[in-house]
């Protein structure tokens, strides 16, 4: 899919909690902040993959949390509220 096609499902999903794999394998868990035309922002959630321990805090980096290019998405799923 298209970095366009992602760009409005983050948009879509503003505020909710999703799991989004890269083309690299990476998996990141998180609430989605901010989306520009380069970047979907997630807050960091707990558990396995995402920035494996290591956090940038609740704002991270320009103040969305971590930034990931909308280009290396693979997928992108919701995920259930017990994930919180």
């Amino acid at each position: 899919m298209s970095a366009g096609h992602y760009f409005e499902l983050c948009n879509r999903y503003k505020g909710r909690a999703v799991e989004i794999r890269t083309r690299d394998g990476r998996v990141h868990r998180g609430i989605i902040q901010h989306v520009d035309h380069r970047k979907v922002y997630l807050q960091p959630m707990g558990g396995a993959g995402g920035l494996g321990g290591y956090g940038y805090g609740f704002f991270g980096f320009r103040g969305f949390g971590l930034g990931i290019a909308l280009g290396s998405i693979f997928t992108l799923a919701l995920l259930p509220w017990f994930f919180i």
